[in-house]
């Protein structure tokens, strides 16, 4: 459980930098529209792991889990959030919660 909410956290923490780093507030509102927009989908709840890829990669548009949601909004607004948090962490990887005990 713990490990869940690490990676709840940081989840979390990356929105509210990138929710910061945009500073405009119509963001937000085309952001939340984006996300309501693919209420609208017929998406599956699968989470079973897919290869993916990088930059831009996604799992099959019929599928995904609460977090592809979020994902997907950000794409619909030009931002690649995978690329996004891959390039943060390869610049901060300290300051990531270290979930499993290994650097």
């Amino acid at each position: 459980m713990k490990t869940m909410k690490k990676i709840i956290f940081t989840i979390t923490f990356s929105f509210i930098t990138l929710f910061t780093a945009m500073g405009n507030e119509n963001f937000y509102n085309n952001l939340a529209d984006a996300a309501f927009s693919l209420t609208k989908e017929n998406v599956y709840y699968d989470p079973s792991y897919f290869k993916i890829d990088y930059p831009n990669g996604d799992i099959p548009a019929n599928k995904g889990v609460c977090t592809d949601v979020i994902i997907r909004a950000y794409r619909k607004l030009g931002i690649d959030l995978q690329k996004e948090v891959h390039e943060d962490m390869k610049i901060n990887f300290k300051k990531y919660p270290n979930i499993w005990g290994v650097i």
